[in-house]
Order: C-alpha cells, then sequence, then structure tokens
C-alpha cells in the first residue's frame, strides 16, 4: 500500500506540497476547483477557467468578461492567494489574500467593471499604481513621457537625456508611447499592447553618437538632434496615436 499524506493525498499527487497550507483546495483538487465552488456558494456568478500555462493548472486558475481579466495562483512556501488584475493587456491592481472568499471577492468585483479606485477601495488588500490609472483615464501617453524624462534626467547632460529632451520637443514624437528596449528609445502608436515594433528607434552609441533604425535600415548620425531628425523622416504617414481607454492623451497633455 503506498503511502499517504493527510487528507488522502499521495506524496506524488503534484498537489501534495499544499496540503498543510491549503487543505481546502487539495480537498477540492485545484485552485480552479476551490474558486468556482466558493463562487458559486456566494451567489457570485463567475466561470473559473485553468490558467493557460500547464504547470500551473493546479494551482493558478483565471476569470475573464469583456476585455478584463484576473489571474489567481497559490504562494508555496506560505498561504497567500496572489490576484492580479488586468484590462486589454495593462497590469491593473494586484494584491495577496490568505482568505479563498476575499479572492473570489475581488475576481467578481473586476469583472463587474469598476475603476481602479472602487475596486482597491473594495478590497484593500489590492493595490494599484499610477500608469495603470492613467490608461484608465486614457492619459498613459503623457505619464510615460514624463516618466521616462524623469528617469533619463538622472543623470543630466548624458546622451539619452540629450536623446530623450530632443525627442519630446518634437509634436509628433510626444504624441506617441516612448519605451525603452535594451539600449533603445522606441515608440508606439499605443501605449497598451500589442506595442507596436514598425516605428524608428534610436540607441547612444558614445562620443556623442547615435544609432538610428529607420525603414529595415540602421544608420549612424552625430548628435540626439540628427537622431531625432532622422526618426522623424522615417515616420510614416499612419504614425499617430491610437485611441484608448475611456480617454485619449494628446501631445497638449504631455506638456
Amino acid at each position: 500500500m503506498s503511502e499517504q499524506l493527510p487528507g488522502g493525498v499521495a506524496p506524488n499527487d503534484p498537489m501534495s506540497a499544499y496540503v498543510t497550507l491549503y487543505p481546502e483546495i487539495v480537498q477540492a483538487g485545484s485552485l480552479q476547483n476551490a474558486l468556482q465552488a466558493e463562487a458559486d456558494r456566494s451567489g457570485r456568478r463567475l466561470a473559473v477557467e485553468l490558467t493557460a500555462s500547464p504547470g500551473w493548472r493546479h494551482e493558478a486558475a483565471r476569470v475573464e468578461a469583456d476585455g478584463r481579466s484576473a489571474h489567481v495562483h497559490m504562494g508555496l512556501t506560505e498561504r497567500s492567494f496572489s490576484v492580479d488584475c488586468w484590462t486589454s493587456g495593462v497590469h491593473m491592481a494586484s494584491g495577496d489574500t490568505q482568505n479563498l472568499s476575499e479572492a473570489v471577492g475581488a475576481l467578481h468585483s473586476w469583472l463587474q467593471g469598476p475603476g481602479v479606485r472602487e475596486l482597491v477601495a473594495q478590497w484593500p488588500y489590492l493595490r494599484t499604481w499610477e500608469l495603470a490609472e492613467a490608461h484608465e483615464r486614457g492619459e498613459a501617453v503623457p505619464v510615460r513621457w514624463r516618466r521616462l524624462r524623469e528617469s533619463a534626467a538622472r543623470t543630466p547632460g548624458s546622451a539619452l537625456h540629450e536623446l530623450v529632451e530632443s525627442a519630446f520637443a518634437q509634436e509628433r514624437l510626444r504624441a506617441l508611447s516612448p519605451g525603452r528596449s535594451m539600449y533603445w528609445l522606441t515608440f508606439s502608436r499605443r501605449a497598451a499592447p500589442p506595442i507596436c515594433h514598425d516605428l524608428p528607434r534610436a540607441m547612444p552609441i558614445g562620443n556623442g553618437r547615435y544609432r538610428v533604425f529607420v525603414g529595415g535600415r540602421l544608420l549612424e548620425v552625430d548628435g540626439a538632434a540628427q537622431a531625432v531628425a532622422a526618426i522623424l523622416d522615417g515616420l510614416p504617414d499612419d504614425a499617430v496615436p491610437q485611441r484608448q481607454g475611456p480617454g485619449t492623451s494628446s501631445p497638449e497633455a504631455a506638456s
């Protein structure tokens, strides 16, 4: 006869590591089953799904509706249900609770469509952040520009600082969402996924020179002003910001 752990779980069962911290989850067979049962008991209409990652099929689950989703997974070293709320690919809120019913409550609330501030007020174990709220207001682009400029300004006079400020001075670039990819300064029509990868980008390479990737070609130019001029020359006609969220960001809002 093979040895069994408390609750009748075999040592080689994927849930065996969770017997002590999550007895009710082990009894249900998976986090998905336990969340669904709790939602049904509390009268909350939720369709809890398996996570998309096969390795987490027992320890993680998700819900989704109308462009919103939330993911839950279990901590291994201490009892904790980690909840992450998303909308249109943007991470909006996150938090940990030891209470399964609180996890279910937050999942249900998020899919009802509240703002993130309302959500975290209702479920204080969750937290949100500036960029999430900016996405909700449709003002992510100016916030991303401000944060990028603040970051570059920590090394005043650096090649990156000059590049960022030169780009920000141009209305067409100021209207786009800026980003950093490795050493590149990038631009996107959208601040939320899917991020555009077809627009020109630039990076400092030392001695006041910059590398610019535009139209499938790599150029090297002297000075931030020349790098930005090359970016502008290579911008396609459709390089305009796309509407996101309940509002839109404008170049003026970034000033």
